[in-house]
């Protein structure tokens, strides 16, 4: 059996030439029931393409052409003898490398504008609404020779154009933004009606079995697996999947590390262990944690403190479980991470990953010091596909649309000094916080929430006492992305109800404030 999805699914290739919408296009495509995949646009396609794809998409990108430096696509795309399209700088890119003219715009075009559709296009099929999404500072000046206009405006000749024949098209606008609205519609004529992809061949319902046919052929019939596992709906699903496809042979590990939420650990165990039937190991590290983040108050220490105690506890838990398994004549060959797809469109970029903010707390030092191989089940899905799949899977709602929770957890919702009094303070807050979103309906209108417990304290009065305690700061935005973010307007009563609440029922506590900061400049979390 193939052991890449592309080679199971008739797949669009897009290559990214650095644009900030390249992972838009793909969510678009998927979105129709149909596979795609990113790839940088100067990959070696001769070499690094495994798979031969349908359709290929050129995305936009932040360059000029025609400047040195700027990327071009390995001319063997053309061999391949696949539909094409163009986007913004990809129709630019066709055009450059085709023998057309393109040139600086004496006025950079950005916003909405309205098309004139010129004859009849299978690109432009059943396309009613003429407005389009435009962001670029060079255009067309001349279509490559063989090239026919389909598109124009009132400021710019050459929007549309296309190759019949060789069925390669550009648009300089962007179809895959909300901005344009019939932009999916353009999208589906391009990969179902020229492509020839039926739309719905991908699906959280047929990836679930080629899944664990696949995870069965890379890992066979007798190595075993190990895999860290939080409680929340990635590392969850995919575990799920693990015992799906090898059952006992799947063995899970769950490290306490003394700064997750109230009650996570025992919550997390009866879902996984008694409803999903997952091995579980839950390692109780809270004393090693908390007496090695005494004293520390840098936000980069505590998640480097805390990233490099997991993989010691984690590794110390795998060496047990690996003199169990060798008794049994069997080995442990393979370790189990949840990639999603946006970090893998990260790393393939153009432009390469992004500059670090933050240290991200995940496993990545595991592989190299356990010298085992790597099985990532997820890695070719988005957020909202692994949430499909959970349901399907039949994994708990709550558990599902839980929000975002960061590996170095209260710890760095902990400002200053993290203590077992200050956890719980945080948890206790936190946990009424969004008991009290869940409440009135509001918890799946937000991306992420919580309270952060803030290194200042406060007077305050309480009954006929002056009190001198800590102040909670609650935290609450809405985003597509999590990139940009804006805070959440809550309704003033749900406020008054949560911060009465908190001040009343968490010991040490006399004062919330709600943070109204969006991203950038803030970020979400506050260290």
């Amino acid at each position: 059996m193939a052991t890449d999805v592309s080679q199971i699914y008739d797949t669009i290739l897009i290559l990214d030439f650095g644009s900030q919408f390249s992972h838009l296009i793909a969510r678009r495509i998927r979105e129709l029931g149909i596979y795609c995949e990113v790839m940088a646009c100067n990959i070696n396609l001769k070499t690094e393409l495994k798979f031969k794809p349908k359709g290929i998409i050129f995305s936009g990108g932040p360059y000029s052409v025609y400047e040195e430096g700027s990327p071009h696509v390995d001319v063997a795309v053309w061999d391949l003898k696949v539909p094409v399209l163009g986007i913004c700088y990809g129709l630019q890119e066709i055009a450059h490398t085709m023998g057309g003219k393109v040139q600086k715009c004496d006025k950079r075009e950005y916003g909405k504008a309205e098309i004139d559709i010129l004859g009849h296009s299978k690109l432009f099929e059943g396309m009613s609404h003429p407005t389009v999404w435009m962001s670029h500072g060079d255009s067309l000046s001349a279509a490559p020779t063989g090239f026919k206009v389909i598109a124009k405006t009132s400021s710019a000749p050459f929007v549309a154009v296309e190759h019949e024949e060789k069925k390669i098209y550009g648009i300089q606008f962007h179809p895959e933004v909300t901005h344009t609205p019939e932009g999916t519609l353009l999208i589906k004529n391009f990969v179902s009606g020229i492509c020839g992809i039926k739309s719905g061949g991908w699906s959280m319902n047929s990836f679930i079995d080629t899944e664990i046919e696949r995870i069965r052929a890379v890992v066979g019939p007798t190595a075993e697996v190990i895999g860290a596992v939080s409680g929340g709906v990635d590392s969850t699903v995919a575990a799920k999947l693990l015992n799906l496809a090898i059952g006992e042979r799947f063995h899970a590990i769950m490290v306490d590390n003394g700064v997750m939420r109230l009650n996570e650990c025992r919550d997390a165990s009866i879902e996984l262990r008694e409803k999903l039937g997952i091995k579980l190991t839950v390692v109780d590290a809270a004393d090693l944690f908390l007496g090695r983040l005494k004293g520390v108050t840098d936000p980069e220490k505590k998640r480097k403190i805390i990233g490099n105690t997991f993989i010691e506890v984690f590794e110390a838990e795998a060496a047990k479980l690996e003199a169990d398994v060798e008794k049994t004549g069997r080995k442990i060959e393979f370790l189990l991470q949840g990639t999603l797809y946006p970090d893998v469109i990260e790393s393939v970029s153009f432009k390469g990953p992004s500059a670090t903010i933050k240290t991200h707390h995940n496993v990545g030092g595991l592989l190299a010091n356990m010298k085992l191989k790597l099985i990532e089940p997820l890695r070719e899905l988005f957020k909202d596909e692994v949430r499909a799949l959970g349901e399907l899977l039949k994994i708990d709602a709550n558990l599902i649309w839980r929000h975002p929770f960061p590996g170095p957890g209260i710890a760095i919702r902990v400002l200053g000094e993290v203590t077992p009094e200050q956890v719980r303070i945080a948890r206790e807050a936190d946990y009424i916080y969004i008991e009290e979103i869940k409440k009135a309906g509001l918890y799946r209108k937000i991306s992420q929430a919580y309270a952060a417990l803030l290194p200042v304290k406060a007077v305050g009065v309480m009954g006929d006492h002056r009190t001198y305690e800590q102040v909670i700061a609650l935290r609450a935005v809405e985003t597509t992305d999590f990139m940009t973010a804006d805070w959440f307007e809550f309704p003033y009563d749900v406020l008054k109800t949560i911060s009465s609440r908190i001040i009343n029922e968490v010991k040490g506590v006399n004062r919330c404030v709600y943070d109204i900061s969006s991203k950038p400049p803030a970020t979400i979390e506050w260290e």
